[in-house]
């Protein structure tokens, strides 16, 4: 693992089901930091959350997470280690 990347969690509420298909093209867009995925729908509600677990730079992170919280109906939380 390079010195600069750092683990982590990002989770994502998708709160409009017809947005799951952005969303899962711009997780495709950073396939290489995700090291581990879960998503559990709610189709009685119509959203769906998802849970990531990263091994990338700030960077990347941050441009991972800007693209997905730019998504309507999408909201986004990360925690990531200090270093």
């Amino acid at each position: 693992m390079p010195a600069e990347d750092r683990i982590g969690f990002l989770g994502i509420v998708i709160e409009d089901l017809a947005q799951a298909s952005k969303v899962n093209q711009v997780i495709s867009q950073y396939q290489e930091i995700v090291t581990g995925r879960i998503g559990v729908p709610d189709h009685e509600r119509g959203m769906a959350v998802i849970g990531l677990l990263l091994r990338g730079s700030d960077t990347q992170v941050g441009a991972f997470t800007g693209k997905l919280g730019n998504i309507p109906g999408v909201q986004v939380k990360s925690a990531m280690t200090k270093h």
